[in-house]
C-alpha cells in the first residue's frame, strides 16, 4: 500500500477508511509536535493539597492537555497547545495563591533523571541474589561433600558468580582502570583486585579439584561494596547544578517593539539597543533603561530589598526583576548571557567548582590507605615465594587473603552509614541533607552568615497595631488595597478582612503606577500609596499612607522574623560561633531586625556580588562559613560557602546550590543541625579506628598464612557490620 505523507495532514492512501479516518497514532504524533511544553517553578509548593490546586487549576485552562507536579523539585510541567502562553498560567496560579516562574524546558531536560541510583540498585539486588544462591552450594561443601559432588557445587558457583561479579563490580572496575590511567591509586584499585584475585583463585582451584574454592567470599564482598556505595550516593545530592537552575529561570521569550509594531522573539535575537515592552506581572528579560513608563519593581528575587521600588524614565532595571503595576518600555543594555541574571549563574559556577574540590574524610583516609593495602599483599607474596621454595598456589592465596581481609569495605561503609544516619535523625528535626559532604563540613564551620528577607524573616509585610485605626478609615483603605496586587496593599487587605471590617464603597478606583491607588468615596478623592503623593510625612519605618477628607492616615508594617530564629541564633552564639547579617534590603528594617535577634555584625544594601565577595573573604581569613539564604541573590554566596543551608521556600536555584534544605518554618533545627555535624564527625573518626584496629589484628594472621581468602571475606563483613552499628548511635 503506497502512502503519501503531507506534514500536518491525514495520509494519502490506497485504502480509502485509512484515508477518512487517520490512525490514532498519527494524530497524536502531529498533536505532540504542535503541543507546547511548559515548564513552571513553584516556590511555595509544599504539600498534597498545593499539587491537586496546581494541577486542577492549570488543567481547566482551555487549551491545557495535562499538568505534573513534581513536588521535589517544585515545579509543574504542563502540556499545552501554541496558543496558551506561560503568562497565562502564571496568572492562574497567582489567582489561587501559588507562586510562579516561568523556566526553559531546554535546559532542565538532561537532569530530570536518576540514572546512576537505579543502576546502582539494581547490581545490589543482583548481588544479593547471587550471594544467597552461592552460600547455600558452600553450606554444601562445608557440610562434607567431597571429590564429584564438592567439584560439581564449585563450578555451578562458578557459573553463578562469575557473571554476577563481572556484571556488579562495573562501577568499581571502571573507577579502578581510570585512577591507574593517570597513575593514582583510588580507593577501587584494591577493591578490583580483591575481587579478580578471590575469582580467579576460585576458578584455579575448582580446575584443580581444590578444596576450597572461594566464590562466596567474591560475591559477598561485592555485595558489601555495593552496598556502602549505594548508601555514599544516596545521601549525595542528585540535583542539578544551581548554575543551570539559574540559566532556566532567564525569560526565554520578550516583546521586542519594531517600527511600533510588537513582535515576540528569543532572547538569543535581542540586542543592546532594542526596545522591549515588560508588561505589568512580567519579569524583565533583560538588563535595560526605561524610556517610557512608571511602575513598581519587585527586586526581591535579586537583590533581597522587601518592598518594590519605583521606576520611571531613566530607571535602571536588571533580568530577572518583577514588574508589577504598570507597562514598562525598555532599551536594553545587556541581554541574554550578558545580562545580570546570567553573570550571576557564572559567579554560582565558579563557586561550585570550588566547593567541588573539597575533598572528604574517607577520600583522604583511602589515599594513605590503597598503597598500603597492595605492599603488604605484593610483599606477602614475595615472602611465602622465597619460603615455600616457588609454590605460586600458596603464594597467591595469602597474597590474596592479605588483599581481601585488608579491602577497604568498612572504610568504604564508613562515612555514607554515618551520613545515612545522620540524615535520618536530621530530617525527622526539619532538615535534608543533599551534599555527602555536607555533615563533615558542618563540624568544621566557625562563622555564621544569615540573609534576611524570606530566611530569617518570612518576607511579607505584616500590619502593625491596624486596630488601633477607626473602623471607617481601615474600611476605606481596605477597599482602596482589594484593588491593588502591591504586597503593602495586600497586606493591608487582608489584615482589614482578618478584624471583620468590611471594604467601604468606593467607586472609579483605579491604580496610578509608581504611585498607589486612589478613588471616589462619597463623592470625594480617596488615595492609598506613598507619603509624598497622599501629601504625608514619611515615617521612618516601612508604611503605606491614606489621604482622607484632608487627613492622612499611616499604615506601619513590619516583617516577622520566623519562628525559632531568635533561639537559633542564640544557640549559634553560645556555641561560640560568629554570626553576622548581609541583606540587600534597606538599613531601617535590617537594623530592627539585628536589633531584635541580638546579632552585632550586619550590612544592608549588599549587592549579590557582594555577598559572595563577603563569604569569600571570611574564608580568605581561615574562616569556615556556614551561609544561609533563599533567594537569587544568595545563590552565589550559598554556592560559595563552605556548607550552605536555605529554606524549602527558596527558589529552585537557592535549593540547589546549597548543601542542606530547611524543611519546616521553625530555623532553631539549624542550631541541631551544628550538633549533630559535631556528633557525625566524631562517628567518622570512630569508624575509622574501627576499621584500622580490625586490620592491626586481622593482616598479621593473613600474612602468616591462619586466614583463608573465606575467612578473610567473613571478618571483613564483620567490620563492615560493626562500623554500621556504630554508625546507628546516632539514632
Amino acid at each position: 500500500m503506497t502512502v503519501v505523507e503531507d506534514f500536518g495532514r491525514a495520509p494519502v492512501s490506497a485504502c480509502p477508511a485509512c484515508a477518512a479516518a487517520p490512525s490514532a497514532e498519527r494524530i497524536a504524533a502531529l498533536r505532540a509536535e504542535r503541543d507546547a511544553r511548559i515548564m513552571l517553578s513553584l516556590p511555595l509548593a509544599h504539600c498534597a493539597a498545593c499539587i491537586s490546586t496546581v494541577e486542577g487549576a492549570l488543567s481547566a485552562v482551555p487549551g491545557v492537555r495535562s499538568a505534573r507536579v513534581n513536588l521535589t523539585l517544585k515545579r509543574v510541567s504542563v502540556e499545552a497547545a501554541p496558543e496558551v502562553t506561560p503568562a497565562q498560567l502564571i496568572a492562574v496560579l497567582v489567582a489561587e495563591g501559588q507562586e510562579a516562574h516561568e523556566l526553559d524546558p531546554g535546559l532542565l531536560s538532561s537532569t530530570e533523571t536518576d540514572r546512576q541510583g537505579r543502576d546502582l540498585l539494581m547490581r545490589l539486588g543482583v548481588a544479593f541474589f547471587s550471594m544467597m544462591n552461592v552460600m547455600l552450594l558452600s553450606v554444601a561443601v562445608w557440610s562434607g561433600a567431597e571429590d564429584a559432588t564438592r567439584d560439581l557445587f564449585h563450578w555451578i558457583s562458578a557459573a553463578i558468580a562469575l557473571p554476577t561479579v563481572i556484571f556488579v563490580g562495573q562501577p568499581f572496575f571502571k573507577s579502578a582502570w581510570a585512577s591507574l590511567r593517570v597513575g593514582r591509586l583510588g580507593m577501587d584499585v584494591p577493591i578490583s583486585l580483591a575481587l579478580i584475585l578471590a575469582s580467579s583463585i576460585s576458578v584455579y582451584e575448582t580446575w584443580m579439584s581444590g578444596h576450597h574454592a572461594y566464590f562466596d567470599a567474591a560475591v559477598m564482598l561485592a555485595f558489601f561494596l555495593l552496598l556502602g556505595r549505594y548508601l555514599d550516593h544516596r545521601t549525595r545530592a542528585i540535583a542539578r547544578s544551581a548554575a543551570e537552575e539559574l540559566a532556566a529561570l532567564e525569560v526565554p521569550r520578550a516583546i521586542v517593539i519594531e517600527d511600533g509594531v510588537e513582535v515576540e522573539r528569543a532572547i538569543s535575537l535581542i540586542a543592546a539597543g532594542d526596545t522591549v515592552l515588560v508588561r505589568p506581572g512580567a519579569r524583565m528579560p533583560v538588563d535595560g533603561v526605561v524610556i517610557k513608563g512608571a511602575s513598581e519593581v519587585d527586586r526581591s528575587l535579586l537583590t533581597g530589598e522587601s518592598l518594590p521600588v519605583r521606576a520611571q524614565e531613566g530607571t535602571q532595571v536588571s533580568a530577572g526583576e518583577v514588574n508589577l503595576t504598570g507597562p514598562l518600555t525598555l532599551r536594553v543594555t545587556a541581554a541574554g548571557k550578558d545580562s545580570s541574571l546570567h553573570r550571576m549563574a557564572d559567579l554560582v559556577a565558579v563557586a561550585e567548582g570550588a566547593k567541588t574540590r573539597y575533598t572528604s574524610l574517607a577520600d583522604r583516609a583511602a589515599g594513605l590507605y590503597s598503597p598500603l593495602v597492595h605492599i603488604l599483599s605484593f610483599g606477602a607474596f614475595g615472602y611465602w615465594m622465597w619460603a615455600t621454595g616457588g609454590d605460586v598456589r600458596y603464594a597467591i592465596n595469602i597474597s590474596a587473603a592479605v588483599l581481601i581481609i585488608t579491602c577497604p569495605c568498612a572504610l568504604g561503609l564508613a562515612v555514607p552509614a554515618v551520613i545515612t544516619s545522620a540524615s535520618g535523625k536530621l530530617f525527622r528535626k526539619g532538615l535534608l541533607i543533599k551534599h555527602g559532604t555536607a555533615l563533615e563540613r558542618l563540624a568544621e564551620v566557625d562563622t555564621v552568615v544569615f540573609d534576611k528577607t524570606g530566611t530569617l524573616t518570612m518576607g511579607v509585610p505584616e500590619p502593625v497595631a491596624l486596630a488601633d485605626h477607626p473602623v471607617e478609615v481601615l474600611s476605606v483603605a481596605a477597599a482602596l488595597a482589594a484593588g491593588s496586587s502591591h504586597p503593602l496593599a495586600r497586606a493591608l487587605a487582608d489584615g482589614a478582612l482578618a478584624l471583620g471590617v468590611p471594604p467601604a464603597e468606593v467607586a472609579d478606583i483605579h491604580e496610578v503606577p509608581g504611585h498607589g491607588i486612589e478613588g471616589l468615596w462619597q463623592g470625594a478623592r480617596v488615595r492609598l500609596g506613598r507619603a509624598d503623593w497622599c501629601g504625608a510625612t514619611a515615617l521612618a519605618q516601612t508604611a503605606t499612607y491614606l489621604a482622607l477628607e484632608g487627613q492622612t492616615h499611616a499604615f506601619a508594617f513590619t516583617d516577622r522574623p520566623r519562628q525559632g530564629a531568635a533561639e537559633a541564633v542564640a544557640a549559634l552564639k553560645a556555641a561560640g560561633m560568629r554570626v553576622e547579617l548581609l541583606s540587600g534590603d534597606t538599613e531601617a528594617p535590617v537594623r530592627d531586625l539585628a536589633e531584635r535577634l541580638g546579632i552585632a555584625d550586619w550590612r544592608a544594601g549588599v549587592l549579590p556580588a557582594e555577598k559572595a565577595a563577603r563569604v569569600a573573604e571570611l574564608s580568605a581569613q581561615g574562616r569556615k562559613v556556614l551561609m544561609v539564604g533563599d533567594g537569587l541573590n544568595d545563590t552565589a554566596a550559598l554556592a560559595a560557602a563552605h556548607v550552605s543551608i536555605s529554606p524549602a521556600t527558596a527558589l529552585d536555584a537557592a535549593r540547589v546550590a546549597s548543601d542542606i534544605v530547611l524543611l519546616g518554618q521553625d530555623m532553631a533545627p539549624i542550631a541541631d543541625a551544628m550538633r549533630i555535624g559535631r556528633q557525625s564527625a566524631r562517628r567518622m573518626v570512630e569508624n575509622f579506628v574501627i576499621s584500622g584496629g580490625y586490620n592491626v589484628i586481622a593482616v598479621p594472621l593473613a600474612l602468616v598464612g591462619l586466614a583463608t581468602p573465606l575467612a578473610a571475606a567473613l571478618a571483613m563483613s564483620l567490620s563492615s557490620i560493626t562500623v554500621s552499628l556504630n554508625a546507628m548511635r546516632l539514632k
